[in-house]
């Protein structure tokens, strides 16, 4: 069965996930607009730098901080390549922490769709609402159901 939209770019954000080299969460981003990938990005360590999967985390407060998350990641995409966010649809296998909440707002995203409620934060949400932002939860499922069902 063909899948709608929103399933689609989810499962293109889950691919993307992929090539992250955090393992703490493997997180994966798409910002899509008019149905046409703008950009992608997942979280991994600055260019040129070391990777937490080869030399481990960089824990502070909790938080890896040797990674730059994957939201961030595709709007730095964006702006490197000289390609407008504003408008656009960010399609992330995690909900969105407080730093790239802010930065979503100020690339002009207009709408959120995410699968996992990851540490999910009560100031990201009213940031996020107070700009307007929808914001989507979209379950995603691993594996296709079976042809014998």
């Amino acid at each position: 069965m063909r899948p709608d939209w929103d399933s689609y770019f989810m499962k293109i954000a889950y691919a993307v996930s992929e090539r992250s080299t955090c393992d703490r969460a493997m997180v994966g981003c798409v910002l899509v607009r008019d149905k046409r990938i703008l950009t992608s990005g997942f979280n991994g360590s600055p260019a040129g730098q070391d990777h937490c999967d080869e030399i481990g985390h960089l824990m502070v407060d909790g938080h890896c901080v040797r990674t730059i998350h994957a939201e961030t990641n595709a709007i730095i995409q964006a702006a490197l390549h000289g390609v407008s966010s504003k408008n656009s649809t960010c399609y992330v296998t995690h909900f969105p922490c407080i730093n790239c909440s802010k930065a979503l707002i100020n690339a002009g995203i207009s709408r959120i769709v995410y699968s996992v409620a990851y540490r999910a934060d009560e100031n990201a949400m009213n940031f996020l609402k107070t700009a307007e932002i929808e914001i989507t939860q979209k379950e995603y499922m691993t594996a296709s159901p079976s042809m014998d069902e």
